[in-house]
């Protein structure tokens, strides 16, 4: 469907409106409301979009990138007899008079000498520019959309302007109540976040009756534990595999008439039944995930096949390079070995193929799947999508129809607000990863797979810690925190280390058995078991009085605590005062280092959003 029949009743495409501010930044809604035929095309055909790298002739005779009515006004708005501007209301009728939308002119007096065209920008006076403002560099944030999964995790960073248009996208969004799986805020200032991208395998949607289970409920097909820093200088996107074998706890469900159902937890099973199985809604991935991998996600955004189709035609389709020729004929995936640029079917079915690369396992499917992704943020990050309004607002339209999400982001303020927060990471800092696995050892025909924990507890180690995959810059640079240097010091002989042990995490018993490890294996003989501790706490510390530092030291070394577990006092202990070890969620066992490494094992494969990549 072209630009000029989409859209209003009155044959104007909202996207049409969208013109870039050079000044912000911002792509602004500017309405064309003039009483004269300022575009040369007629109203009922609506606008024709203005090339913005080629100046428009308007009917006052000037140029530049909007035409101009018979009175030498700018035709997006037009002016009442008093000389103010008028607009349409959210209805598409006349309004009284206001000041015009996001970021135009102030309102000024109709008599008031207007001022050049072009003045101040090198060009001379009277005469506007026909070369198009260079786009500041700002704007590939402000316009950032994130996507993934079989599909998108897309947040809407684009200025929404005008009341019809926040209605429709607001419109478009499905919510889920998830009740306590998720953060009621967008986002917590000073912490990571993180969304847990679901990809379903329903069958919605025209033209989907090959793909996926004839008869599913709607499994987690795909799912991504999408990770952003603290600091938002970097990202993680962790891929889960659907068949990985795992126990998938206790969940409540909402129902439709408000009450709640308690989902009772199975063990041994595929990880794809998290959700769907038994009235599971995407609360119980999320729990699911939470236990795999020791993190709690956010929120979650959910899409089906529609979503791959309709997000890669928005963006004018996706580059993907085949290092062979395919020819599936389950997906009916037909393309030649080279370059391609896909979208609509073709896309869906090359995310979908699992007959065509690697060893036909999803495991391929899954390295085909984040190739597919990361050329998509590629390309919403190109200039030619971020130049072009119609596209803009195709993406926007395609990915809120696309969504279903968790009520904490459940509008366009709040997805447009957790665009923001992630706005800073760029595309290089943004690194594919696979829960590694292994063949199911309980299995003689190999169907299903199992965590591999030797490589899987320092992967996640790193995502709970906030390691980054990819080595930042800005990293690089940083100088040591002061609380890095709480672990650099002399360090007191094991007999003189004196701490009281308290369990505030999951495992029972753990404060015994760590007391156990400290006086066997680390000669630790004052150490003390004071069993649960008075609340549970996700981060184990260790509270330390100034002339503990050594014993704290000592401590830190033998356990593997990270910096941040420090929690020094201001005043100095007296006599045999002990220091004070609080085990937190993320200890699983004594002897297990609860500080993260610094590196993922060597084995495991890493992909960066940045870096093309041939399917093989």
């Amino acid at each position: 469907m072209d630009a000029q029949s989409r859209g209003r009743a009155d044959g104007i495409d909202p996207a049409d409106q969208w013109v870039l501010n050079p000044h912000t930044g911002d792509y602004e809604l500017r309405l064309n409301q003039s009483g004269g035929d300022s575009t040369g095309a007629s109203q009922a055909s609506g606008p024709r979009i203005p090339n913005r790298r080629e100046p428009v002739r308007g009917g006052g005779g000037e140029r530049g990138d909007t035409a101009r009515n018979d009175s030498g006004e700018r035709g997006d708005t037009a002016r009442d007899s008093s000389g103010e501007r008028r607009g349409p209301d959210p209805d598409g009728h006349e309004s009284a008079p206001r000041r015009e939308v996001m970021g135009q002119r102030s309102r000024r007096s109709a008599n008031a000498p207007r001022k050049q065209e072009g003045s101040g920008h090198g060009e001379a006076s009277g005469r506007r520019s026909r070369k198009a403002p260079k786009a500041p560099k700002a704007r590939r944030k402000k316009a950032l959309l994130w996507t993934g999964g079989t599909m998108a995790f897309v947040l809407v960073g684009l200025s929404v302007g005008g009341y019809a248009l926040y209605q429709r996208f607001n419109g478009n969004l499905n919510t889920v109540d998830i009740g306590d799986a998720g953060n009621k805020n967008v986002a917590d200032a000073d912490s990571p976040i993180d969304i847990l991208i679901i990809g379903t395998d329903k069958r919605t949607g025209k033209g989907n009756e090959g793909y996926g289970d004839k008869n599913s409920e709607g499994h987690a097909d795909t799912t991504i534990l999408f990770h952003v820093s603290k600091d938002r200088t970097n990202a993680t996107a962790l891929s889960i595999p659907r068949d990985m074998i795992t126990d998938i706890p206790d969940c409540t469900a909402k129902q439709p008439d408000g009450s709640e159902k308690v989902i009772p937890g199975t063990q041994g099973v595929r990880f794809n039944t998290s959700l769907g199985q038994g009235g599971r809604n995407p609360g119980c991935t999320m729990r699911t995930v939470e236990e795999i991998t020791g993190i709690k996600p956010d929120h979650f955004m959910m899409v089906d096949f529609n979503a791959v189709k309709e997000l890669s035609t928005a963006v004018g389709g996706v580059k993907v390079c085949l290092a062979k020729p395919v020819k599936d004929p389950d997906s009916h995936l037909d393309l030649s070995e080279g370059e391609h640029r896909i979208q609509g079917e073709d896309a869906l079915a090359f995310v979908r193929t699992r007959h065509s690369f690697g060893n036909e396992s999803d495991l391929d499917r899954i390295k085909v799947q984040q190739q597919f992704m990361a050329s998509m943020l590629r390309e919403m990050q190109s200039n030619d999508t971020l130049t072009s309004p119609t596209k803009l607002y195709d993406l926007a339209d395609a990915a809120t129809k696309a969504l279903t999400v968790d009520s904490g982001i459940g509008s366009v303020t709040k997805l447009t607000s957790l665009a923001q927060e992630l706005s800073t990471v760029d595309t290089k800092n943004i690194t594919f990863v696979t829960a590694p696995v292994m063949d199911n050892p309980a299995e003689l025909v190999k169907a299903t797979v199992v965590l591999d924990k030797a490589k899987a507890d320092p992967l996640f180690a790193m995502m709970r810690e906030d390691v980054s995959l990819t080595e930042v810059e800005a990293q690089k640079k940083a100088k040591k925190s002061k609380q890095d240097a709480l672990l650099k010091g002399p360090k007191a002989a094991a007999a003189d280390v004196r701490v009281d042990v308290y369990n505030g995490g999951k495992i029972p018993g753990a404060a015994q058995t760590t007391v156990t490890w400290l006086q066997n294996n680390q000669g630790v003989l004052k150490s003390t078991n004071k069993a649960n501790a008075p609340a549970k706490i996700e981060k184990t510390t260790l509270e330390y009085a100034p002339n503990q530092a050594d014993q704290a030291r000592a401590l830190a070394a033998m356990m593997g605590l990270p910096s941040s577990a420090m929690k020094k006092g201001t005043t100095d202990a007296e006599g045999l005062q002990a220091m004070v070890l609080t085990l937190g969620n993320d200890f699983k066992g004594a002897g297990i280092p609860i500080a993260a490494p610094k590196k993922v094992p060597k084995d495991v494969p890493l992909a960066n959003a940045d870096k093309p990549e041939c399917a093989k």
